[in-house]
């Protein structure tokens, strides 16, 4: 892989001169460098939430477990390293420029304009609907435009806080179309989608009216007893999850993609979402 690189560097600037030979210099030192260390240490290193489930939480054990968790190690599995976890920021993650603390994201992203600015996504591993939901002694929010101008929670720096700003764009192929129906929605950002959740636990309106996040982390919120219901049949819009990586190693983004393809094909994807899920959402 490098001996190649640095054929590659050297062809290019013999056609393109000293312009293109800087480029290219720029260009292959980072090509294919995460993925080297990623072979050389015998590990992928792969952040996640800690607190999301259940894609991703820690039992009581206090180990990492969910759907993202499982979707993770197979990767490494394929890939024939082993999964390391580490649990930054949902920020931090999708800013990027992650200086080689962690080599890829499996955090059921999904893949943005404005994030693919600072981030790869390599590949999409599952689908999922995004849903609102209510206190369940809420007798006011009867449709999901019924939440405009109310206290709405979201996990900061999500799809949901974008879509109630009305700045969301999704940008990967075959999403169906979508409309904005809240609005001026009084926006309350949390670490995570669940401390959101946990502020409706309070009480109708205490803290808030409403919070947004996605279907999978409201029916386990439901199993554990939370006194919340879901508004309306619809969703507000379907999420394609993706894997990210920080932007730069084409390599790595190329073995990611062959071991989720390879995963979808064999059933292992399946698999891990009927234990976690109940039923596919990887097609």
């Amino acid at each position: 892989m490098k001996s190649f690189r640095k054929t590659m560097v050297s062809g290019i600037a013999g056609i393109a001169g000293v312009t293109g030979l800087m480029l290219a210099s720029a260009t292959s030192a980072l090509a294919g460098e995460t993925l080297d260390r990623v072979m050389d240490k015998g590990a992928l290193v792969i952040s996640t939430d800690a607190e999301y489930p259940p894609q991703s939480s820690l039992n009581a054990d206090n180990e990492l477990v969910g759907f993202d968790v499982d979707v993770g190690r197979a990767i490494a599995e394929y890939m024939g390293v082993k999964a390391e976890f580490v649990t930054p920021g949902w920020d931090v993650i999708t800013a990027g420029r992650w200086a080689g603390r962690w080599d890829m994201s499996v955090g059921s992203m999904t893949p943005t304009k404005k994030r693919a600015e600072a981030l790869d996504f390599p590949a999409i591993y599952y689908f999922t609907p995004a849903a609102l939901v209510v206190h369940e002694k809420n007798t006011s929010i009867l449709s999901t435009k019924d939440a405009s101008g109310r206290k709405v929670g979201v996990g900061v720096s999500t799809t949901y806080e974008s879509y109630l700003n009305k700045s969301l764009v999704i940008d990967a192929e075959d999403v169906p179309e979508f409309s904005y129906v809240i609005d001026d929605a009084d926006i309350r950002t949390y670490d995570t989608d669940l401390l959101a959740l946990d502020e409706l636990r309070l009480g109708d309106g205490v803290r808030l009216d409403a919070a947004f996040t996605a279907l999978p982390t409201i029916l386990e919120a439901k199993k554990k007893g939370y006194p919340i219901k879901i508004v309306g049949p619809e969703a507000l819009f379907m999420e394609p999850l993706a894997i990210a990586t920080d932007k730069g190693d084409a390599e790595l983004n190329a073995k990611i993609k062959e071991a989720v393809d390879a995963l979808r094909a064999n059933g292992t994807l399946t698999q891990i979402s009927e234990k976690w899920y109940g039923g596919d959402l990887t097609q």
